[in-house]
Order: structure tokens, then sequence, then C-alpha cells
């Protein structure tokens, strides 16, 4: 019998939502490799399933990783779990997949429940096309320069934040996007599910003045055309030089002269300081 790798999504929230061929599968395997075997045997318990679990997330991801392959070149069925929802978006199950594919082993997914998406479809912001950008990197540098980047991004954008992170990270995409229309769902399918929209500075301030709790999905949309066009930095320097002889503080003019070309308050603050 040939080994086989399956990637099982599993419910974000609400239970209901694990289809009947998941569990199916869950019951047959040999062996399921879970991010977090303690979250994974409530799921199992609570649909009375036996199946032996292994625990395969960041940490122990290379040693795991070659038990898991060893298993599969000796024909075992193992499927791959995350905390919730598709495993190998954001998670480690991304390298067992390169791995099992390299060796040859047959690798099937079994769709369903994914927070990203769900939240992207509640949005109200457009969908047809998208990017999903997931965790923004930790390091500042690296943090900046991606920012950098998706400012003149035109498709809907797609992020995963903590809670203790949540404000500052939109105060950080207000400051390189500028307005926006943007979504903050949390709790996705779960008891407390709570989705918040309005710009980013619209959400800065409710975040600030509600306590963010639960995992957070947040959606922002797109740059407009005149925020992907280059923007003329003499006239832009020409404008905030009017308003700060007018009397208006540089810092202010800046966001003036950004809110009037519909351009990042970052980008007009950069540009100011060129020559």
């Amino acid at each position: 019998m040939e080994g086989k790798l399956y990637l099982v999504a599993t419910p974000i929230g609400n239970l209901e939502d694990i289809s009947f061929r998941a569990l199916k599968i869950l019951k047959e395997v040999d062996i399921i490799a879970a991010e977090d075997t303690r979250h994974t045997r409530k799921l199992l318990n609570h649909f009375e399933i036996k199946t032996p679990l292994t625990s395969y997330y960041e940490h122990n991801k290379r040693v795991k990783g070659e038990y898991i392959l060893s298993l599969l070149i000796e024909g075992k069925q193992v499927a791959l779990v995350s905390d919730a929802g598709m495993p190998g978006i954001s998670d480690p199950g991304e390298d067992i997949v390169r791995e099992a594919v390299s060796a040859g082993i047959s690798v099937c997914a079994l769709p369903g429940p994914n927070a990203a998406l769900t939240a992207l479809v509640i949005s109200g912001l457009p969908s047809a096309r998208f990017v999903f950008e997931g965790f923004l990197p930790r390091g500042k540098k690296e943090r900046k320069a991606i920012l950098n980047k998706l400012c003149t991004e035109q498709r809907t954008m797609i992020f995963y934040e903590a809670p203790h992170r949540l404000t500052e990270t939109l105060k950080e995409l207000e400051e390189f996007f500028g307005e926006r229309k943007a979504v903050a769902a949390r709790e996705i399918t779960k008891k407390f599910e709570e989705t918040v929209r309005g710009s980013l500075k619209e959400l800065v301030n409710y975040f600030t003045n509600n306590l963010p709790r639960g995992e957070f999905t947040l959606v922002v949309a797109g740059a407009p055309q005149e925020a992907v066009e280059a923007p003329d930095l003499r006239q832009l320097k020409e404008e905030i030089d009017r308003l700060v002889a007018a009397g208006m503080p540089k810092k202010e003019a800046i966001k003036e002269v950004a809110h009037r070309n519909h351009i990042p308050k970052r980008t007009v603050y950069d540009l100011s300081l060129k020559e």
C-alpha cells in the first residue's frame, strides 16, 4: 500500500463546520499529525475518534518531519491538521508537503474552513482579485519593506494578526496605506464573532477604545489608481510648502497633501525629505 498525506481542514470555531469526508479520513488514517495535540484531542474526543496523534509544529518540524516522511515511505496514511482551518497556510504544514512531494508521496487536500476566505467574502470589499499576506514579519526593517511594496497593491489584501498586536498593526497600515476601507473580523464562526468595518483610521479608534480579543483577520482595500501612478515630487513639495507658509504645521500639511492626492502619509513624508 502506498503512503498518502492528507491535508485535513478543521473548524475555525464552530465544530459543525467539519465535513463528513474529514471525519472519515481522520478515523481511517494510521496517524494524525497535529500542530497542537491538546487542541486537536478535544476535536477528536468530540467526534469519538481514536486515531493516534503526534505533534508537528514550528519548533519540532525538522525532526518530526523526518518521522512523518518515514511513515509515508513505509506506506502509512497520515492526516495533517492545524489548530484550525486549512493546514499549510501560515503554519509549518507547508514544509512537510514540500518534502512529501519531493519524495514522490501522494498528497491529498480535503477542503474546508478557512479564516482568510471567510473574512474576505463577508467584508464587502472586492473579492475577484486578492492577495493573502498572512502575518507580517516581526522585524521592523522587513516589515517596513513589505508595507512599502504593498502601498501600490491594487488587489484586496488579507492579513492575520494576534489581539495584542492588532492596534499597532492597524496604525502601521494607516500610516503606509492612508485612508483605505478595511474590515477586522474576529472569532469567525464562534459565539462572539464580530466584524468591524470602516476606514483604517476608524478601526484604529475603535480598537483603541475596545480591547481586542481573539484572533483577527484583516481585509484591506487595494490601492486606488492615484496611489499607483508615480506622484509628481515637485508638485507635492510645492503643496506642502504653500500650506506651511500659510501657517499649517508641517506634519498637518503632509497629512492634508496625502489626503488631497489619495497617497499614504508615509509616502508623502518620505518624498518631503528628498531634494
